[in-house]
């Protein structure tokens, strides 16, 4: 099945985009971006094995075909960034994408030399985004990124958090840094983030990008046996992924999530959540009522 996929991308990139899914500016620039992205945490990172990278460029050929641009990943990851490389290749690299990274060592003065090959993993000219990865060595490497920006070899510079890790800390730099982006997990039933970073973004003209939306699936997988509300359709949503998506990037301050996936359909079915209505803040009310009386 993989290998059949992977048969049918491309070699030079030509393809038709077969939707146009809505798209939220970025605060620091007006610059607009589509609001879900494409995560590579775990599923990306599929060694050298021909066909398990493959069918990861089938998803990024979906991803792409759907109208999505932001692709999210770190030197954590493992194979990953060599597997986004290798789809991007595949694909012709699409002019579409949104190259978003992090640096993630200690000490910082191993950031430049990291971030060197973290851009030759990808095979791109330059990250659209570098993000400091869960604060680790945070002040040397956001020096490094604001540096990097300076002499335009990044266009913007964010820091990460996740499963709600030192957010007093995260907020304290939010407050005094100039950040374009900041990168939080936030779903239906993980909402920490409401109360006081997301607001803060608002105040600060950050954008947000939303990690685990699905809690790394296990939201889908608990949902699966649960029946959708019938007015999942005033909204257009056709699943519980899109339900569950659509709570997140309706949100105010929420700029995309970057749900993680390794199979065509399950992407195409979480671009498309960007595609139709998303819900007022009444709605919202009653999608998390919903879910919590299941």
């Amino acid at each position: 099945m993989a290998a059949a996929a992977a048969a049918a991308i491309p070699m030079d990139g030509s393809w038709a985009q077969t939707g146009a899914p809505a798209r939220r500016p970025i605060p620091s620039s007006g610059e607009a971006i589509t609001r879900v992205g494409l995560g590579t945490w775990i599923t990306f990172n599929v060694g050298a094995d021909d066909e398990l990278r493959d069918a990861c460029a089938a998803v990024m050929q979906a991803f792409f075909q759907a109208g999505g641009q932001v692709i999210d990943s770190s030197p954590m990851y493992g194979s990953a960034q060599e597997v986004i490389g290798y789809g991007l290749r595949k694909l012709g690299r699409p002019a579409g994408l949104f190259a978003a990274d992090k640096v993630w060592t200690s000490p910082g003065s191993r950031g430049p030399s990291q971030i060197e090959q973290s851009r030759r993993a990808w095979g791109i000219p330059r990250f659209d985004l570098l993000q400091v990865h869960n604060l680790l060595a945070w002040e040397e490497n956001l020096s490094t990124l604001f540096a990097m920006k300076a002499a335009g070899q990044v266009r913007y510079v964010g820091i990460t958090t996740s499963e709600g890790r030192r957010h007093d800390l995260f907020e304290d730099i939010m407050r005094r840094q100039p950040l374009d982006f900041i990168q939080v997990s936030y779903s239906i039933i993980d909402r920490n983030v409401e109360d006081r970073i997301l607001p803060l973004a608002v105040d600060r003209k950050m954008g947000v990008i939303v990690n685990r939306p699905f809690q790394q699936g296990a939201l889908l997988r608990y949902f699966s046996g649960k029946r959708l509300p019938v007015w999942a359709g005033d909204i257009g949503a056709s699943s519980w992924a899109q339900f569950l998506l659509k709570f997140v990037i309706s949100h105010p301050a929420v700029t995309v999530a970057i749900p993680a996936t390794s199979q065509v359909a399950h992407v195409r079915e979480n671009v498309a959540a960007a595609a139709g209505p998303l819900p007022d803040a009444a709605m919202r009310r009653r999608m998390a009522a919903y879910v919590r009386d299941l």
